[in-house]
């Protein structure tokens, strides 16, 4: 059928058509009561609406490209958008998601993952402070010829800078422990999974950690082992990585995990296990220790039998793995064969006894010498290297010892009480021999460095030596009148001390005067020979011409403290001061030394981790003049040979011995080789009080004391 449109209708109208005949086809609308030609219920004509175009529609017309693109996106979602059950599907099928369900669901996921991961990892800070325990150390003392002779701390460990490790000890842990340590991020994706399966699976974690992630658990994070802590474990070891060079990371690592034995890091396992430091250890050696660090109590080899065939296995593996990493040469590797056997137990230190009195010298120094805060030395990791000489140590300990076995089986009530203060110090001012006590846990006050009992006449010298230096004042303002070893003196027993005035009276308005050991008088006689003799009354008058003050002055600047000094009384010349037998043996060091004084010092040298500390050693100085010290050193020389004319000696020997007037002490002290010893003896009982008791001739004879006894044993003379 052709339709003919009207001449006055124009193209742009539009124009609503009717097809006649089609009202055949055309139903009721029962629902809406509306006529079949669209007319409403009540016979009136009603306009059909056009259907609203769809916003898709309308961003079609505007855009058409970005609409398809919509459009086509939508329609792609709406066929991921999940439809159970899949009408087209039978069976477990019509349940199954789609290929395209799947691929959203996992990317999803990732996308998911990376972002909480993401905000762990800016979320995650590197803790300011690390695990107190892992960065504690104990602090090492060393003899005088470089071997260990004690340490304090809770922990055994020892910092070691990664330069003092040797390569083939890193090449070692890294074939053991992480071969792509220096490529990888800082953790293993691998071996977290599986450490989480074991976690989830066998309730632990074992394995898998880089050493990054290891060095991150020994210093940030407890040992527990848990999900959380591998997942923060895993951040850290990332940003520490990123943040951290690989060498410092190696660096903490090597000095922070545990090796067995009590021992932490691989300086204090290298000593523990073969006796020496790291730098000594051989690539073998070096092995041996790195399979410890897959758990020591199953390959310390001295444990078991089967601890034993484990060590010898994985420190084969580890050899072989070094070849394959490039570590170690196919040729050194075939040179090692044999297992190299650590020692059976780690060397011991003898603590508790004399080397406890040592060590508490050597660290009140230290701390001093050092500038080094009781905060800071207690962090430990500090290397002091005392100058302790062990054989001299040995031999006056062992002399001493010697001594009081003798006093309790000679005199058992007497010897209860009996005390020994004894050192050795060199000329140059190191302290090389003490001797504290019995034993530092039974008494914890050094006896060498006690200012107990006075001096007596051992102090002699010291007047001496400041009468020669200084001169006498015979009257009150007359010049000083200078003094030889020929000068005489009055030597009677019982005579009256004298000022330029006329006689010394005391406070109690009593005459002052002087006695001599045993009551004995020898007359007028010559200052040098007085000396040898011991006679104490030209001494306390001498004291009283050169000027009490000018005496203790010249003893000060010899080596005693001021702190050993009392009244200045006459008295003083006759050794009513108290010094210790350190600084006593020290002043006898200076005439020894040509009247140049070094303060006694028991350090020689400290590090930490490996590095230098700042020390402050004492400087020499000038005490008395060369000529003066060499007189005094010639009276103790006569001194010596007149009380013990038998010993027959290779050099030059000085000392005198001395006494106190209520036989509260007795000293020996003396030179020889250029080490000065002093020895005392006295007695205390230290459950009642500080005040010494009377000797009762426990210590010996003036001629053959006991001090002396020690002091030539000590010195190996007689």
């Amino acid at each position: 059928m052709q339709l003919k449109v009207p001449d006055s209708v124009h193209a742009d109208e539009t124009m609503m058509l009717r097809i006649v005949g089609a009202a055949s086809t055309d139903r009721a609308d029962t629902a809406s009561g509306a006529a079949k030609d669209g007319s409403a219920p009540d016979g009136s004509r009603r306009r059909r609406r056009a259907p609203r175009p769809s916003p898709l529609s309308r961003l079609h017309a505007l855009a058409p490209g970005p609409a398809r693109l919509v459009a086509r996106v939508a329609s792609d979602a709406r066929r991921l958008r999940p439809c159970y059950p899949h009408a087209d599907r039978t069976g477990w099928r019509r349940w199954a998601p789609s290929w395209r369900q799947w691929l959203g669901a996992a990317l999803t996921f990732t996308g998911l993952t990376f972002v909480l991961l993401g905000s762990a990892y800016a979320a995650t800070d590197i803790p300011e402070n690390l695990n107190s325990y892992a960065t504690q150390q104990d602090n090492v003392y060393f003899w005088s010829d470089g071997t260990p002779m004690a340490r304090t701390g809770w922990v055994r460990r020892q910092a070691m800078p990664l330069k003092g490790i040797p390569e083939d000890v890193r090449g070692a842990v890294l074939a053991a422990e992480n071969a792509s340590f220096y490529s990888d991020p800082g953790i293993s994706v691998s071996g977290i999974g599986r450490a989480l399966w074991r976690t989830v699976g066998q309730g632990n974690t074992q394995g898998g950690s880089t050493i990054t992630q290891q060095y991150v658990k020994n210093v940030y994070l407890s040992q527990d082992r848990s999900v959380s802590r591998k997942f923060t474990e895993a951040m850290l070891a990332l940003k520490l990585d990123n943040e951290m060079s690989k060498d410092d990371i190696l660096e903490g690592y090597l000095n922070t995990s545990w090796f067995g034995r009590g021992t932490y890091g691989i300086q204090r396992a290298a000593q523990a296990y073969y006796g020496k430091d790291v730098r000594e250890l051989d690539v073998s050696e070096a092995a041996f220790l790195a399979s410890l660090l897959k758990g020591a109590g199953l390959y310390d080899p001295t444990l078991s039998e089967a601890n034993h065939a484990r060590a010898v296995e994985r420190w084969s593996w580890i050899l072989d793995r070094m070849v394959e990493i490039g570590t170690l040469p196919k040729a050194e590797r075939a040179a090692y064969k044999k297992f190299p056997e650590p020692l059976k137990r780690a060397p011991g230190f003898d603590t508790g006894k004399q080397s406890d009195y040592l060590v508490e010298l050597a660290a009140q120094y230290a701390r001093k010498a050092a500038n080094i805060s009781a905060k800071e030395y207690d962090l430990g990791g500090y290397q002091i290297y005392t100058t302790f000489d062990r054989k001299q140590e040995s031999a006056l300990t062992d002399a001493v010892v010697k001594a009081r076995k003798k006093a309790r089986k000679d005199d058992p009530a007497k010897a209860k009480a009996l005390h020994f203060g004894a050192s050795s110090v060199a000329t140059d001012g190191r302290i090389l021999a003490v001797h504290g006590g019995p034993d530092h846990r039974e008494q914890g006050y050094n006896e060498s460095n006690a200012t107990t009992v006075p001096a007596g006449s051992a102090f002699l010298p010291f007047v001496y030596a400041a009468a020669l230096e200084h001169g006498v004042h015979t009257t009150r303002d007359g010049a000083a009148t200078e003094v030889t070893p020929q000068t005489l003196y009055d030597g009677d027993d019982g005579i009256a001390v004298r000022t330029p005035e006329g006689p010394y009276w005391d406070r109690g308005g009593k005459q002052v005067t002087s006695r001599n050991d045993g009551g004995k008088s020898y007359g007028r006689i010559g200052l040098g020979r007085a000396l040898a003799l011991s006679v104490n009354t030209p001494f306390m008058q001498l004291g009283m011409d050169t000027g009490l003050d000018t005496v203790r002055d010249t003893a000060e600047r010899a080596g005693l403290l001021p702190s050993s000094f009392g009244p200045q009384v006459p008295a003083m010349s006759l050794g009513s001061a108290t010094p210790s037998a350190i600084r006593m043996a020290s002043g006898y060091a200076t005439f020894a030394a040509a009247g140049k004084h070094v303060e006694p010092y028991s350090v020689a040298r400290i590090t930490r981790n490996g590095s230098g500390v700042a020390l402050k050693k004492p400087a020499s100085r000038r005490a008395v003049r060369a000529s003066v010290a060499e007189t005094v050193q010639s009276a103790l020389t006569d001194a010596f040979r007149t009380a013990h004319p038998g010993p027959a000696t290779t050099t030059t020997v000085a000392g005198k011995a001395g006494t106190t007037q209520k036989d509260t002490a007795a000293w020996y002290v003396g030179t020889a080789n250029s080490v000065s010893t002093a020895v005392v003896a006295y007695r205390i009982d230290l459950t009642k009080s500080l005040e010494p008791l009377p000797l009762d001739g426990i210590a010996g004879s003036v001629g053959d004391s006991v001090p002396y006894r020690i002091w030539s044993g000590a010195r190996g003379i007689g």
